[in-house]
């Protein structure tokens, strides 16, 4: 990659390389140390537009094809090695209980992920899925579970 690529990249946001630089090093620290990495590491995901929690357990590099623009991973959540991450993803916590995320998962564009649950190796989880149940290895989820609100007075699509 060339100089003037890897400033366009820096610019978009689109290269993490020193917030996960970041992120391993405050990972490894202890005390006033890790507060003031803590601090530079939440102050660069905001530049990129997300948030990782500070506690947050990532295997690897995960790839983030459009940049930590829109993601948040809570500080509870552990992410598997090779995981394709979308934007506008949340990885979210209920209880302080958030996923675990296997190996080699790909995230959609605005999925959301919440409480305790375990998702599998190789899971496939589809653009703007909800997710809250636990998802077995090699599995695709789409769509999220439809609700029906009994009690509502106005009903959409309807004349008087």
């Amino acid at each position: 990659m060339g100089i003037r690529s890897g400033i366009i990249d820096y610019s978009r946001g689109n290269d993490l390389t020193f917030f996960f630089c970041l992120y391993r090093k405050q990972q490894k620290s202890r005390g006033m140390v890790r507060d003031i990495l803590t601090f530079f590491m939440s102050r660069s995901a905001h530049r990129h537009g997300g948030y990782i929690g500070p506690d947050a357990v990532i295997r690897g590099k995960p790839s983030l094809p459009h940049g930590l623009h829109g993601v948040f991973i809570s500080r509870y959540a552990q992410v598997g090695v090779n995981c394709r991450i979308y934007q506008n993803v949340t990885i979210g916590e209920v209880d302080r209980k958030a996923p675990v995320i296997g190996d080699d998962c790909l995230i959609g564009a605005g999925a959301v992920i919440l409480g305790g649950i375990q998702i599998g190796n190789h899971v496939k989880i589809g653009a703007g899925a909800v997710v809250c149940k636990d998802v077995p290895d090699g599995c695709t989820v789409v769509s999220q579970e439809p609700r029906i609100i009994n009690g509502c007075e106005i009903k959409m699509g309807e004349r008087e």
